[in-house]
């Protein structure tokens, strides 16, 4: 069995495409179910977010599995294949490992080392688990990349990436309204985007600040760490009338501030006014930029302005732990591919000397006890050293690249029963 992920992201589909992919967490479950009741499908889960949909499985063919999870994505967008198949990805096998370990590390995301990626990851595990899609290789690979993406934040300083956004967002509306000190400030959303921006302008000085979200328990509760102000949702548009600077980050599928209510607000504007969007999809209309007097500043634009500097060193340091766990994992994966080999061939060994022992116990009955027990730890003595080198080589062989299956060969040789392998291969999958 081998992990395949097919998947559709910021990187390879425009927003229209990733918003008619969009799913609840019913539609994610659904989607699970049918992955893995697909045909070459023993395990799968689904990876969500507002910018990405990424199926994984654990298949037993790699075209039959390709073509059906790929359908299922069609399906899922209700367009012809020919509108979303060229915007598909798919990894394989080494490649798949790889890719989730830079997914959960953040160096796949629009904001680098953003720390959402490792909840939502641990979302996709969690709804594998929970309707019982997941077996032993998924299971392993997704709590292996929520340690690498642990283990990134701690030893890294990727985490200052997100704030340099926040940082570079203002600097870039500083030019259009000014330094934040003394702006009437209004933040859409209450994640950890969010979250960062209102620290940042209240730390700046900013005069007033307003949160508003969808959920008004999230709101007030952001709001009261800083002394801020919360509105429902559907008081922004008179905020934004007052407002100097407007910052949004809600994660939702859709257009959050469309043009006809920014426009509403603007009718008898009292100055500039900044407009900071940074969700993906995008929060606010693109046609909001061509308003008079209005300044739109894109995520995508700011994620390009921070790929070099102190943050393109972090992204190295961060590219090197990802390339050192997922060599480790790998050639421990390659290494226990071996192991129901390795046993079923001492089981068998154990076998002989048991075979033999007792063809000596008939064959000499009054054999004393203490020189039988001598024979027997000799003659299992001398099978155990005949096969430590034959057990340490072909575990090394198994990690070094090629299209030879040493542990097959070993099997072929000993001529070991195949049931006695899968056998073994069971067990350890429980365990």
């Amino acid at each position: 069995m081998s992990v395949l992920v097919v998947g559709v992201s910021h990187k390879t589909a425009p927003v229209s495409v990733l918003e008619r992919l969009a799913l609840d967490a019913s539609g994610v479950e659904k989607l699970v179910r049918d992955v893995c009741g697909s045909d070459h499908v023993s395990e799968a889960t689904v990876l969500a977010t507002c910018n990405r949909i990424e199926i994984y499985a654990d298949v037993d063919r790699f075209h039959g599995s390709v073509e059906a999870v790929s359908r299922m994505l069609c399906d899922l967008a209700e367009e012809r294949p020919e509108d979303v198949v060229p915007h598909l990805y798919v990894h394989y096998d080494d490649g798949a490992v790889s890719h989730l370990f830079h997914v959960a590390s953040g160096l796949d995301s629009m904001v680098v080392g953003e720390g959402q990626i490792l909840g939502q990851t641990r979302e996709a595990l969690r709804v594998g688990q929970e309707h019982g899609t997941l077996g032993p290789a998924l299971n392993t690979l997704f709590q292996q990349a929520l340690r690498v993406g642990k283990r990134v934040h701690a030893e890294t300083d990727i985490d200052r990436a997100a704030p340099s956004l926040v940082s570079v967002a203002l600097e870039r509306a500083a030019a259009h309204v000014g330094p934040v000190r003394g702006l009437r400030v209004l933040v859409v959303g209450a994640g950890s985007m969010a979250g960062l921006s209102v620290a940042t302008v209240t730390r700046l000085g900013a005069g007033e600040v307003v949160v508003a979200s969808r959920t008004q328990a999230n709101a007030e509760r952001l709001a009261r760490q800083y002394a801020a102000r919360a509105v429902p949702l559907e008081d922004v548009e008179r905020e934004i009338a007052a407002a100097d600077l407007l910052i949004s980050c809600t994660g939702a599928a859709g257009v959050v501030l469309p043009l006809s209510m920014v426009a509403a607000a603007r009718t008898t504007p009292k100055g500039p006014l900044a407009v900071v969007d940074l969700a993906l999809p995008h929060d606010v209309d693109p046609a909001v930029g061509e308003l008079p007097d209005l300044e739109l500043i894109g995520l995508a634009s700011l994620a390009d302005e921070l790929h070099g500097g102190e943050i393109a060193d972090d992204v190295m340091a961060v590219r090197g732990v990802v390339t050192e766990e997922v060599t480790s994992f790998l050639a421990a994966r390659r290494s226990s591919a071996v192991t129901p080999t390795v046993v079923a061939l001492r089981t068998m060994a154990t076998g002989v000397v048991d075979a033999e022992m007792a063809r000596l116990g008939s064959r000499l009955p009054d054999l004393d006890p203490a020189v039988r027990a001598e024979v027997e730890h000799t003659v299992r003595r001398v099978a155990d050293k005949l096969l430590h080198q034959p057990t340490v080589r072909v575990k090394e062989l198994a990690n070094e690249t090629g299209a030879v299956s040493y542990a097959a060969a070993l099997a072929e040789l000993f001529s070991l029963d195949p049931d006695a392998v899968e056998a073994v291969t069971r067990a350890e999958g429980m365990a």
